[in-house]
């Protein structure tokens, strides 16, 4: 006897041939019990509510002797104290390829008027662990966006997490589309969390134009409930997953995971967690890296998942715990500085505070050296920005800091890009040959700036 959960064709859950029944002894603001069903399901598993308007659904968020506290998927629960409630099983999707080019919510269903979706011939738990440790390939192919400061000093490597660290309005969402169409990559499947509903379309027809054949979205907008937040972006992992097993090298996008940390939050709450870094439970910081780890290389011979992660920090604050939690699980930050974004400098990416832990893999022993002493010349420059506006700076004392004024300025203009802007295949080659633009003319007489 199964009560796994499976799918009708509109992507929705379908109630499996035998069930389990309890019933509702309690309805709060934020979550029911239900009792009758504590020894026969796990945390994690999905509880149905018939009645004469369709079935609601929700999650098991705790387990009690007499009673289970089960969060509902919807914003409004209308079901009463006596409605019968059945337990379903762990939540599953069966994903296919004809899935590319289409929009879903976090169950899977349509939203994007283009008829039901197809059920695959698998069924995927939305929380499948990942592929063993010793068994998973090596991550060796670096993968090219486009974006010059990306390519230059935080490469990306099939198989990687990168997460993009940022303040609100800094242009985090407008870079991720940018990495969105990288090339090489057969899939890309991207989850909008608790994003603005207007942004959806704007994201799908406008940064995704042209590319949509190849492209899951998967949204759970900033109006839905925590639990279909929360749900969304693992959803989107199990897509993504899917397809790595089919053999594709995946793009995923989660925009943005700060909001799945305040979905998980508001969660863990209702079920009696306590908070212990500011108003975080302790459940919240496990969960996340349980998700992370599932992106990457898959088994030898298999595909990879290339992730990049969205990390909105709340109040610029880079020491935010979810943000320190997120980044040290990631293979390699990007951050995005709103001083930056305030000179007008798009991508506002700072990369003297920007890493790519896997870099040594798409760079060249050349690239790498270059690379270091651009960086060390960048703070050069930053570190004497006040004395320079002082008028304490006299070309001639320093070498190294005469050669940052010349070149720093230059570089900053080719490193600025805007997302209809032609991306470079050759990054390097393309700033070498604008640096010696810059240097020709002053050979004899440098000018300061």
């Amino acid at each position: 006897m199964t009560f796994a959960s499976h799918q009708d064709s509109s992507g929705g859950l379908d109630a499996p041939i035998l069930s389990i029944s309890g019933r509702i002894v309690d309805v709060g603001p934020q979550a029911f019990r239900v009792s009758g069903l504590s020894p026969f399901v796990k945390l994690g598993d999905c509880i149905g509510c018939p009645g004469e308007n369709g079935e609601e659904f929700g999650e098991v968020v705790r387990i009690d002797s007499d009673w289970l506290t089960v969060k509902p998927y919807g914003n409004r629960f209308t079901r009463g104290v006596g409605s019968p409630a059945r337990k379903i099983g762990p939540f599953a999707i069966a994903p296919d390829t004809s899935w590319k080019g289409r929009v879903l919510d976090a169950f899977g269903r349509p939203q994007d008027d283009r008829g039901p979706v197809v059920t695959g011939m698998e069924m995927r738990a939305v929380d499948a662990p990942p592929p063993p440790a010793l068994k998973r390939g090596r991550i060796t192919k670096p993968v090219p966006t486009g974006v010059r400061v990306v390519d230059l000093f935080t490469p990306l490597v099939k198989g990687q997490r990168m997460g993009i660290f940022a303040g609100s309005g800094v242009g985090k969402s407008t870079l991720m589309g940018m990495l969105s169409q990288a090339k090489g990559f057969d899939t890309v499947v991207v989850a909008l969390v608790g994003e603005r509903g207007r942004e959806v379309r704007e994201f799908l027809e406008e940064t995704m134009d042209g590319h949509l054949d190849k492209v899951v979205t998967i949204v759970a907008t900033g109006d839905e409930s925590p639990m279909m937040r929360r749900l969304a972006p693992r959803t989107a992992t199990a897509v993504a997953e899917y397809f790595r097993d089919q053999g594709d090298d995946v793009l995923l996008i989660v925009d943005s995971v700060t909001r799945l940390a305040h979905a998980a939050r508001d969660v863990a709450l209702a079920a009696g967690e306590p908070p212990v870094s500011r108003g975080y439970p302790p459940s919240v910081f496990s969960e996340l890296p349980q998700l992370l780890e599932r992106a990457g290389p898959g088994l030898e011979g298999s595909g990879t998942i290339t992730g990049i992660y969205a990390v909105l920090v709340d109040g610029d604050d880079h020491n935010d715990p979810v943000a320190d939690s997120i980044r040290g699980t990631l293979d390699g930050h990007i951050v995005l500085d709103r001083a930056i974004a305030e000179q007008g400098r798009f991508p506002a990416v700072d990369y003297l505070k920007s890493i790519s832990r896997l870099a040594d893999k798409a760079w060249s022993a050349q690239e790498r050296e270059l690379v270091t002493r651009l960086r060390a010349m960048t703070s050069r420059f930053e570190d004497t920005r006040d004395l320079r506006l002082l008028g304490g700076y006299q070309r001639g004392n320093d070498q190294t800091l005469d050669q940052a004024v010349d070149l720093v300025p230059h570089m900053y203009d080719f490193l600025s890009q805007r997302p209809d802007d032609e991306r470079s295949a050759r990054p390097f080659d393309d700033l070498s040959a604008t640096l010696k633009r810059v240097m020709t003319p002053n050979k004899d007489k440098p000018k300061g700036r």
